[in-house]
């Protein structure tokens, strides 16, 4: 991997770095945020939900500004303004104990992802040029490394003082906004220059009939990988498993990544086309919740069984997940760009993060309704059942639009297509 690592450019190098110092800050504190404003604070859950939520909408909602600035004030400037606001909000947590405070840091942490999550991707796919599915794949290596460290550190620094995790969260983002003034070489925006308004972007993004349809077929599956955050800790706690069996998932999950996300994507890469990979990691994704569903039928009492294998069909199934998720994301993340115009990289990937977002929204609401009703009904397999229904029609689709050529990029705005694309 180190051989990998090194065969790519000093910016896609320092980027990878960057991301694994971004999901180290980021998992140091806010997986125990809630518990902070809630407990420490003693803020209602209501407003610790509303806290949180605004971090993820101001986060969310501003993707596409942050892809539009980036493809017209270039890429750096963006990366180390959301690396400088993620400075301040994490700080503020730290200090902060008025709710104005606290939601002045909520809002600033989620429009730094705003900023510099659209502008690291773009930067990496215009750099990486043709190797581009391999750059993504080991940017998903240093991306779990992250998500492993993180949780890790913060949880001795918040034994000593949860104001000294704010610190040292504050701190990493600080290195990195330096580290990417001194280091990141600038590069000019792909729509630097242009007079044309932002608005035109947009309207040309959504009428790229590939990419809209590549969006809609994707868009379930971020429902389904939310649920390593939602359904399957649940159904561990449902198994008595209770935080150390998450623990223990969350830290299986991220290793597989880090261990495998490489040589898996050099083993797809040999056999299928992207499209092909997508389409069999959403059906394994689709899947990943055959287990579960299994358990939930046969086993309704998981937490009479022995040696805590109550556990094991949603650990089996978070597994299932990941390696799906492994399989996808660099194809994925390389699709993107290939159906946008050049140009346009960054507002592309704006706007395909705020779709993605939307899918995590609505299949949050839809899972967790099917999880309630299930239980008062007595038919615990109903959010599995929708869930498995839910990947493996995202996977049909993608068949199918590849199959009809619907996955082709689009021509440039006024020139006419030599194949129509229906």
């Amino acid at each position: 991997m180190r051989a990998r690592f090194t065969s790519f450019g000093p910016a896609v190098r320092l980027l990878m770095v960057n991301q694994f110092g971004i999901n180290l800050g980021f998992y140091m504190l806010v997986p125990y945020l809630a518990d902070h404003l809630s407990g420490r604070l003693g803020l209602a859950v209501w407003l610790t939900g509303l806290l949180l939520g605004l971090r993820n909408l101001s986060q969310q909602g501003m993707f596409p500004i942050g892809g539009t600035l980036c493809d017209r004030y270039g890429y750096k400037p963006l990366i180390m303004a959301g690396c400088a606001l993620r400075t301040v909000g994490f700080a503020l947590f730290g200090v902060s104990t008025s709710v104005p405070a606290l939601i002045v840091a909520s809002v600033l942490t989620g429009l730094a992802g705003a900023l510099f999550n659209p502008a690291v991707r773009a930067y990496i796919a215009v750099e990486a040029g043709e190797r581009k599915v391999e750059a993504f794949a080991l940017f998903n290596v240093f991306y779990q490394a992250g998500i492993l460290a993180g949780p890790l550190v913060g949880v001795l620094l918040i034994a000593v003082d949860f104001r000294l995790a704010c610190l040292a969260a504050s701190v990493v983002f600080a290195i990195l906004t330096l580290l990417q003034a001194r280091r990141l070489p600038s590069r000019r925006g792909t729509a630097q220059g242009t007079g044309r308004p932002v608005p035109a972007d947009w309207k040309e993004v959504l009428a790229n009939r590939p990419f809209v349809a590549f969006s809609a077929a994707m868009f379930v599956s971020y429902a389904l990988s939310y649920q390593v955050y939602l359904g399957l800790p649940l159904e561990l706690g449902r198994a008595g498993g209770g935080q150390a069996a998450i623990a223990v998932m969350y830290t299986f999950t991220a290793l597989l990544a880090v261990a495998g996300q490489v040589r898996l994507t050099a083993f797809a890469s040999r056999r299928w086309r992207p499209e092909q990979a997508i389409a069999r990691g959403l059906a394994v994704m689709g899947a990943a919740f055959v287990p579960v569903l299994l358990a939930s039928q046969f086993a309704p009492q998981p937490e009479r069984l022995p040696y805590g294998l109550g556990a094991a069909p949603a650990v089996l199934s978070a597994i299932l997940l990941t390696t799906a998720g492994m399989l996808i994301f660099p194809f994925e993340m390389a699709m993107i760009s290939t159906l946008g115009r050049p140009e346009l990289t960054g507002t592309y990937y704006g706007l395909y993060n705020a779709f993605s977002g939307v899918g995590i929204l609505l299949g949050n609401l839809a899972s967790g309704w099917a999880i309630d009703v299930g239980a008062a009904h007595g038919v615990p397999a109903l959010p599995w059942l929708l869930l498995l229904a839910a990947g493996l029609a995202s996977a049909y689709a993608i068949r199918r639009l590849d199959r009809a050529g619907r996955l082709r990029p689009a021509p440039p705005p006024g020139r006419l297509s030599e194949e129509p694309v229906s």
